[in-house]
């Protein structure tokens, strides 16, 4: 009967922590670029009472085997890359990327990467996101602009000054992953690659397989109110589910002490 008691713990264990990856979700909900992330587990060993196979009498073979599982744990949290929906702010220096890739940003700790396209300029006229962190490859506009273009190949045009006709200033370079849920989440919509998800591919916007930029776009979070309501009430019939087993165990294990008593 104890081992009812720990399988049914690791269960509420287990929906403990897929509410608390729905709470996150849902936390994000209005965060630009923000994926939903959830939870994958595995059963844990099982105790073998009888082999399958197993020759009971001459020429005879259990068709199955007797086996006792041990539980759930949790194996990993997966990021899920689908498109947000795409807003329409108006604001010239909002980027959007429909499609495969990731901005590249510059901080403090090496290069990270962003699907938050909520850019900003800084006092020396260099394209950040709205933390301050460089865009990679640097792209600086003039302080005389009057108008700016983003390309869907992310090509950034100033019309700047006196100038009648755009000046190219440089252009926004995507990357992609051949395993963007290998990403480490760090905060602050950032990313970091890790060994899982293999090095940064460089392209250029809407080619090779690379996403197109959005001006004037923003990508909000891809997270489902009703998707994760749905998930939140599963999670907590099942917790609700697994207290009941322990319980039943307790009150199993009282009438069998009153019993031999």
């Amino acid at each position: 009967m104890l081992r009812a008691f720990s399988t049914a713990a690791t269960g509420m264990t287990a929906q403990q922590m897929i509410v608390d990856t729905i709470a996150n979700n849902l936390a994000n909900i209005n965060t630009a670029g923000f994926k939903r992330s959830q939870i994958d587990f595995q059963d844990l060993m099982y105790l073998r009472m009888r082999e399958a196979g197993v020759e009971t009498t001459a020429g005879i073979r259990t068709p199955t085997g007797f086996e006792i599982g041990g539980g759930v744990r949790p194996a990993s949290t997966n990021k899920v890359f689908t498109q947000g929906e795409m807003d329409n702010t108006g604001n010239a220096l909002d980027v959007a990327i429909e499609g495969d890739g990731f901005f590249q940003v510059t901080t403090p700790a090496g290069t990270r990467y962003t699907r938050d396209g909520a850019l900003r300029m800084n006092a020396q006229g260099q394209l950040v996101t709205s933390s301050g962190f460089l865009l990679e490859p640097a792209i600086t506009v003039p302080q005389d602009w009057r108008s700016i273009n983003i390309g869907k190949d992310g090509t950034v045009s100033v019309l700047a000054g006196t100038n009648v006709t755009p000046t190219v200033v440089g252009t926004i370079q995507l990357v992609r992953f051949a395993n963007p849920s290998g990403l480490s989440s760090e905060g602050g919509n950032l990313l970091a690659a890790t060994e899982a998800s293999g090095p940064a591919i460089n392209g250029i916007a809407g080619q090779a397989g690379m996403g197109s930029t959005q001006q004037g776009f923003l990508e909000r979070s891809n997270v489902q109110m009703v998707t994760e309501l749905v998930n939140l009430i599963t999670a907590q019939r099942a917790y609700e589910i697994n207290s009941q087993a322990i319980k039943a165990g307790d009150e199993m294990l009282t009438e069998a002490n009153r019993l031999v008593s």
